[in-house]
């Protein structure tokens, strides 16, 4: 399987959230959404999806 480097930021996760989440006619609020966020990208760590990378690493 060939590897791709893809960065994921949680404040991008947060608006997509946003978004997506005042379509369908929900106002949340901005410490809902970051956590939100911070869920979502646990989840794909945990699914070896991403690997979390530090800044200033690699």
């Amino acid at each position: 399987m060939r590897e791709i480097e893809v960065f994921i930021d949680t404040e991008e996760i947060a608006e997509f959230f946003f978004h997506q989440l005042t379509k369908r006619g929900y106002v949340p609020s901005e410490e809902e959404l970051e956590e939100l966020a911070d869920i979502t990208f646990e989840y794909l760590i945990e699914k070896s999806i991403i690997d979390e990378e530090i800044e200033g690493e690699g």
